[in-house]
């Protein structure tokens, strides 16, 4: 049962079945044990005061009498040691009696129908209107015997019947009462463990634990809150690391700087010494400056500012012109080049798509092997193109590959150094891609170089 709605609905509407069972099992209960006696009891001692009176008065009418009895509200059989009888007030619905039953009663024994009566557990045997079902008293009258059969009719029953519905009801609401508290436990005991997650979550504490296991929409959102736990947890332990990386990136071109220009004070440096350690302090603030603006760009990127200026361009010619770019660097590491670029136009930020293909490249160069080899190519299909960007180099671990695009990650020391040291080139490019409604993966295993593919829309 996967929806938490089904739940619900199911497990009210069985609330509802099994108290109505229950109740109506427990008033049945109470029916035979404590109401079907007294019933039999009391309509016992109205069959004999009918009986004495009947006795004590032998002028009277007894047929006017009986009828008039019968109007009261009762069903009568009046039968003599002849076999002659007669019904008064509303009739049996069946009329079946043992003729040793008769005979027991015209003997002087009385009759207690009611309470032999049988139909199973259920209080429906109460108001069977048959004659089986009945009290029987002996009655003389005129020096002769007769037995006398009585049973109260529906309406009378019915009144009398007001404590069993009454209790029926009250046992129904008990019953009910607790199924709710003990359903809504077993429903609400999931959120109160949330409820206490969360507060543990809000404190620091990202060790939570939820034992959690259900198929319906809590159990979904259990996982999703596990889920965002570890994430919180993993962007904690990233953002650590971002601040002491970019702390100590910081300050290592600080110490440079105020080293170098202490230095200068020195009157007996040459003017060569002087250009040295003005053009080493230049490239500190060089870059420092190129850290600012990348954490300025990140978080334009984050703001999902309106930073895409986009245009149709030449895909091809770009590549071309970032190859040019770096040709000399290429051939002074000795490596291989090949490309395959054919004519390619998309709609796109030349500045930030440049910058994505500068961020491949220089990462394909700087973590290649020795006479390695890079290849550039382009795919092209109906509605999308794919750039891809070969290296032979030093390749990645599986536990690399999975984060290589999270924001303010490094990997292990052997390539440690992105863009500028900072851990953002991949980060800002894959967010890049992502405003251009495209995708970026990488295909690599260690020691076997890697593959970038950037798959973009043509339009």
């Amino acid at each position: 049962m996967k929806s938490l709605y089904l739940k619900f609905v199911v497990i009210t509407i069985g609330i509802m079945i099994a108290s109505g069972v229950i109740s109506f099992l427990l008033s049945n209960a109470y029916y035979q044990v404590k109401l079907k006696p007294y019933n039999d009891e009391k309509n016992t001692q109205i069959a004999l005061d009918i009986a004495a009176f009947v006795n004590e008065h032998p002028s009277i009418d007894l047929e006017a009498y009986l009828e008039n009895i019968g109007h009261i509200g009762y069903h009568l059989y009046l039968v003599n040691p002849n076999g002659e009888n007669q019904f008064f007030g509303s009739p049996f619905r069946d009329n079946t009696l043992s003729k040793s039953t008769i005979e027991n009663v015209l003997n002087g024994e009385v009759f207690h129908g009611m309470l032999q009566f049988s139909d199973g557990t259920f209080v429906t045997g109460f108001f069977a209107n048959e004659l089986a079902n009945t009290i029987g008293v002996p009655l003389t009258y005129n020096d002769q015997d007769h037995a006398l059969f009585l049973r109260p009719n529906i309406k009378l029953l019915f009144n009398e019947m007001r404590t069993l519905f009454a209790w029926m009801l009250l046992f129904a609401i008990i019953l009910s009462i607790i199924m709710v508290v003990l359903s809504t436990k077993y429903l609400i005991k999931p959120i109160t463990k949330l409820t206490k997650a969360t507060k543990t979550l809000s404190q620091g504490d990202f060790n939570v634990a939820l034992d959690i296991k259900r198929h319906d929409e809590l159990g979904e959102l259990s996982q999703s809150f596990l889920g965002m736990a570890n994430k919180l947890e993993q962007t904690e332990d990233i953002r650590k690391e971002f601040i002491s990386n970019v702390s100590h990136d910081i300050q290592s071109p600080l110490s440079n700087i105020k080293g170098y220009t202490n230095l200068l004070h020195d009157e007996t440096l040459s003017p060569v010494e002087k250009e040295k350690y003005i053009s080493i302090i230049n490239g500190e603030i060089k870059r420092l400056s190129t850290l600012t603006r990348q954490l300025l760009l990140l978080a334009s990127l984050d703001r999902n500012e309106d930073v895409v200026k986009k245009e149709v361009f030449r895909l091809d010619t770009q590549l071309k012109e970032l190859i040019k770019n770096y040709q000399w660097l290429i051939g002074e590491k000795g490596f291989m080049l090949g490309y395959s670029l054919p004519e390619t136009e998309i709609t796109g930020d030349t500045s930030l798509l440049y910058a994505v293909w500068d961020n491949l490249l220089t990462n394909a160069i700087k973590y290649n092997s020795e006479n390695g080899s890079i290849n550039i190519a382009i795919e092209q299909t109906e509605k999308t193109v794919c750039i891809r960007f070969e290296d032979t180099g030093i390749g990645l671990s599986e536990a690399n590959r999975k984060r290589i695009f999270d924001r303010f990650y490094r990997v292990d020391t052997s390539r440690s150094r992105t863009i500028e040291g900072t851990g953002l080139g991949l980060s800002i490019a894959a967010s890049i891609v992502k405003l251009h409604n495209g995708n970026i993966q990488v295909e690599s295993q260690e020691n076997q170089g890697a593959t970038f593919i950037v798959e973009l829309p043509i339009q």
